[in-house]
């Protein structure tokens, strides 16, 4: 289930808390900065399907106690820079739809690629250990299939 569902308009900006997000396919998040190629690595080469990112509140979970535990600060769920947070599921469930279609409510999704971790939420968030905390624990990228809207509470069903 969707606990959290997050947005922002340029790279550098902090992420914006949405109930609903409307999304278009093959193409991102209304407003959000890789629909807009606003992105930090919008301009990437080879270019990536950045259309959406998700990640679960246990792996966020997980990664903060690992820092927690080194006398590192944890890190809100905005501050993943993920644009879906997902309750009840484990990383491992979630990493394992890369490649696999899946829905989130009515919108139909497959996911890409792991979103592995970088220093840039670190740098935004003026905090340390995000790179390695939240190794495993980074989500997923997916590739939005249909047109629709994105709502808190709408549910995560492997459909194939």
């Amino acid at each position: 289930m969707i606990s959290s569902i997050f947005i922002c308009s340029n790279a550098s900006f902090p992420m914006q808390m949405k109930e609903k997000v409307k999304v278009r396919a093959n193409y991102g998040i209304e407003g959000d900065r890789y629909a807009l190629q606003l992105g930090a690595f919008s301009k990437s080469k080879p270019p990536k399907v950045r259309d959406i990112t998700l990640i679960t509140k246990i792996g966020i979970d997980k990664a903060n106690w690992q820092l927690t535990q080194q006398g590192l600060k944890a890190f809100d769920p905005s501050e993943s820079r993920r644009n879906i947070v997902l309750e009840n599921l484990l990383p491992e469930d979630l990493n394992a739809l890369v490649g696999k279609i899946f829905n989130l409510g009515a919108t139909r999704l497959m996911g890409t690629e792991l979103c592995v971790p970088c220093e840039r939420p670190s740098k935004l968030a003026n905090k340390k250990g995000f790179l390695d905390g939240y190794e495993s624990y980074g989500g997923i990228r997916a590739q939005l299939l249909d047109d629709g809207e994105i709502c808190l509470g709408d549910t995560l069903i492997n459909s194939i």
